[in-house]
């Protein structure tokens, strides 16, 4: 049997807080890692002294068949990647890797197409975290270079797509 690669021990991880992830839709799970230590974990779930959505057992976002990647605004929950950032100083973010896990809620089946919402990108720039590693699979995985999002400003619409 051979080592795990860090990539996916760190992963394993964050697969782990995934399981107290609190939405009916799809759980994640977020670590931040500086100098091989971890600095803070994530899960998605309502804030602090509010329902879950497994408590009301109900999702507004299922309710109004809200596709996938639209309308956060109403969603109860707050995101991992803003809750591990959260609990970390942005001094221990800084050159910092976030390592991100994503599994639908209903068929535990891991999203491969994981990927930080723009608002979260927006954090991740501004925490200072260096690159992001998104699980695709038990043992596979993107690596995003956060400079790539800054880069390539997702909110700057081009004057043709208007």
């Amino acid at each position: 049997m051979g080592r795990i690669d860090k990539e996916n021990y760190y992963l394993d991880i964050a697969e782990t807080v995934m399981e107290r992830s609190t939405c009916l839709r799809s759980h994640y799970g977020a670590i931040i890692v500086r100098n091989d230590e971890i600095v803070s974990t994530g899960y998605n779930g309502a804030p602090r002294g509010r329902e879950n959505c497994i408590d009301l057992g109900s999702c507004l976002r299922d309710k109004l068949k809200v596709p996938h990647g639209q309308r956060y605004e109403i969603c109860r929950s707050v995101h991992a990647e803003m809750n591990a950032i959260i609990s970390a100083a942005r001094s221990e973010c800084i050159g910092a890797t976030l390592f991100l896990v994503g599994r639908n809620a209903k068929t535990g089946s891991y999203l491969n197409d994981v990927e930080p919402c723009s608002m979260c990108r927006r954090v991740i720039i501004n925490s200072g975290i260096k690159r992001v590693i998104l699980r695709t699979g038990k043992d596979t995985y993107n690596t995003v270079n956060v400079q790539e999002w800054v880069i390539h400003d997702d909110t700057i619409m081009d004057v043709y797509e208007l």
